[in-house]
């Protein structure tokens, strides 16, 4: 036997003006199977009960928002965005609180930014009250999901894509708004562990005047083949230079960086300004704000590999990290390139970077008083 939400109807959130979310029947599965898999959900591997669908379609705008169950989608062979790639996408997570509520991190960030790559890609962009009333019914539906072991999480995926069955070269007329969830075990399961990188100096991640500051599906396609090569050389992840000097850091991966120069409370932060090729990252801003509330200083600005690898042999540059919504923060401990390999301190975790992902992750998990009101409650 499974549970069921109650009796299809509306919810108390509206997906947009004059748009109401229906909330289906959604069957349960049993709690003695949703428990299996929270013991140890992993990243990516299960998904919830739910998810929300809304429909998009020129002259018509968005309609036929509703939180259905968990199934997959049917498409027509000649859906424009399995041809043109006019699909976007954004993550964030739900975290179990102590007094038993669940909060989601700063998703007002995320509807701005998924609006951004709406527009760049010349997709409807999703109102953000719309896309905050989607995530939060959907965790609100599925809150039995988020886990409560340490550092684990309710993952989920916001995404857009193009669904016009159509062969000509424009922007499609027909959109699919979906979201889903998947619960997240602790990235770091066995304490956090610095990752070894890769020079990318074959490949580059994106250009002046592409897309590389939207969240576009293209642009992780574009991505794996460098990320192959990393491993070949038996790194972790790839760190992408620039397109046009290719001297000049920009991202790890996905994530972006941060190099400190210095230690102690005199420590500085450095990190690659955002120049249009790169994705303002939601947690790097985030990290911005904590440092400099902890007195350090933080500078946006273009760094040099030759800048990067002479601090870490005179000892200037004491630490590297990466950050994003999957991991926080990511140690940076080793680096090979074509040009010579170098370690960065003595290959393990800094203490400034272990000082900062504790100090998020503790806001995040509501450990700590949240000052910024970066916390969203799920009522």
């Amino acid at each position: 036997m499974t549970d069921t939400l109650a009796d299809s109807r509306t919810s108390p959130r509206a997906f947009a003006a004059g748009v109401p979310l229906v909330l289906e029947d959604v069957p349960r599965r049993p709690a003695a199977e949703r428990a299996e898999q929270l013991a140890d959900p992993g990243f990516g591997r299960y998904f919830t009960d739910s998810m929300v669908v809304a429909r998009y379609r020129a002259g018509e705008g968005w309609h036929d928002a509703r939180l259905t169950r968990y199934a997959p989608l049917q498409l027509d062979p000649s859906a424009a965005a399995l041809h043109y790639a006019q699909s976007i996408f954004e993550g964030l997570k739900a975290y179990a609180q102590p007094d038993g509520t669940v909060a989601t991190f700063r998703p007002e960030a995320n509807a701005a930014r998924f609006a951004r790559s709406a527009t760049r890609l010349a997709m409807p962009p999703v109102p953000a009250e719309s896309f905050l009333a989607a995530v939060d019914a959907l965790v609100d539906a599925d809150r039995d999901w988020v886990p409560t072991g340490p550092d684990q999480t309710l993952y989920i995926r916001p995404y857009m894509l193009a669904v016009e069955p159509f062969l000509g070269v424009r922007p499609a007329h027909e959109y699919l708004f979906i979201v889903i969830a998947s619960p997240a075990g602790a990235y770091f399961p066995r304490g956090v562990q610095p990752v070894s990188v890769y020079l990318s100096e074959d490949y580059i991640r994106a250009a002046p005047g592409g897309t590389g500051d939207v969240k576009c599906a293209g642009n992780y396609a574009a991505s794996l083949l460098a990320q192959e090569q990393a491993l070949a050389a038996g790194c972790d992840q790839v760190v992408w230079l620039d397109a046009t000097e290719k001297r000049y850091v920009e991202e790890m991966g996905g994530m972006n960086l941060f190099f400190v120069r210095g230690s102690g409370a005199d420590a500085e932060l450095i990190t690659p300004e955002l120049t249009g090729t790169l994705l303002p990252g939601i947690t790097r801003e985030s990290l911005i704000t904590l440092a400099r509330e902890l007195g350090h200083t933080v500078t946006e600005r273009r760094f040099d590999v030759e800048e990067w690898r002479s601090g870490v042999e005179d000892g200037s540059i004491t630490e590297t990290f990466a950050c994003g919504t999957a991991a926080v923060i990511t140690p940076v401990g080793q680096v090979r390139a074509r040009t010579g390999d170098f370690t960065v301190g003595d290959g393990t975790p800094g203490p400034l970077t272990m000082a900062l992902r504790s100090h998020l992750l503790d806001i995040q998990h509501g450990r700590t008083a949240d000052a910024h009101g970066w916390l969203h409650q799920v009522r």
